[in-house]
């Protein structure tokens, strides 16, 4: 009888950004307090790259990482997969970029998915299809964002949220039972307008009107957002164990997207997993997008909070609106 394959996470890495920008630094550039962030969003301060830092250097950095701690070389990975919404460039791809820096071979598939939040999740679920059918067996998947460059600092509403940073895993070909147990994708394209960058594409191209109107930054419909995620992360993390004939006491740790910390709080109740099974680190890092949840992996790994056997459960939810679950067996 033939063994299941499965995609096990081998290797975990991360990079934060040297530069934290605090409440405090906020309150002198924008109409905010230290009190009003953090009765909000849990968000004490965040991370932010120096200016001669790409979003290709950080998401290389948690990659090399990555591949150190899966006991691999660059050169043994099939393919790179980059969430990301803020690329090096539109073209061409920063996992292009990411592959040249870490010394992947040339001939590596290596292409970027651009589902914010949700970039990782998607990911991660792109890379376990690749190697459940045979067709990779190592695959690198990151997360990653830069997005104090599109963030309009006179927009308390979206400047308060946000930081920079880059985590990625290694998922490896498994038969030993452990690894990915499912993964779960969803989009409801009729509620794009809550979450996105209005100007930049083809609907918008970039003008002196635009970039005088400041519409090549992050704009977000914040209440409308906080009310669907809620609500979507609940029912893709339910999905995720009704799945696989688990339930609530049988998850171990929770790796969610750090968006806002009474989202995670309605998410623990809603789902019945107590706050202390959850991954935190919002109040350092603020929301760093797709590479949120392997951030907060990676130091849940590093920090041996994650040990073998556990069951890990993981959503995010993002522009799209876009959301997603994963659950995996360490």
């Amino acid at each position: 009888m033939t063994s299941l394959i499965r995609s096990r996470i081998i290797g975990t890495g991360s990079y934060t950004a040297e530069g934290v920008l605090t409440n405090r630094d906020l309150e002198r550039m924008v109409d905010t307090s230290n009190d009003w962030i953090v009765e909000r969003t849990g968000i004490r301060e965040r991370r932010v790259a120096g200016k001669n830092v790409l979003t290709s250097d950080m998401a290389a950095h948690a990659l090399r990482q990555a591949v150190e701690m899966a006991g691999i070389g660059p050169d043994d990975l099939d393919m790179i997969v980059c969430g990301t919404v803020t690329p090096d460039r539109p073209l061409p791809a920063t996992a292009a970029y990411v592959q040249r820096k870490i010394g992947a071979a040339k001939n590596c598939p290596s292409f970027d998915i651009a589902a914010a939040c949700s970039g990782f999740i998607y990911g991660m679920a792109i890379a376990d299809g690749f190697i459940r059918t045979g067709t990779a067996k190592r695959v690198g998947v990151v997360g990653v964002e830069l997005l104090s460059r599109i963030l309009d600092f006179k927009d308390r509403n979206t400047c308060v949220l946000f930081g920079d940073g880059a985590g990625a895993v290694v998922l490896a070909a498994d038969e030993s039972g452990s690894g990915l147990l499912s993964t779960h994708l969803f989009t409801d394209g009729s509620l794009t307008e809550l979450l996105t960058i209005p100007a930049g594409g083809s609907a918008m191209p970039a003008s002196e009107a635009t970039v005088a109107d400041r519409l090549h930054y992050v704009h977000m419909e914040g209440k409308e957002v906080f009310r669907f995620a809620v609500r979507y992360l609940s029912s893709a993390a339910m999905l995720a164990l009704e799945t696989n004939g688990a339930g609530p006491d049988d998850v171990n740790v929770v790796v969610a997207h750090q968006a806002n910390m009474r989202i995670l709080d309605g998410v623990s109740k809603r789902v019945g997993i107590p706050l202390d099974r959850f991954v935190l680190n919002i109040e350092r890092f603020g929301n760093t997008s797709s590479a949120s949840i392997p951030i907060a992996l990676d130091e849940a790994v590093r920090g041996g909070r994650v040990n073998g056997g556990d069951m890990v459960l993981m959503m995010a939810l993002g522009g799209g609106l876009s959301w997603g679950s994963a659950l995996a067996r360490w």
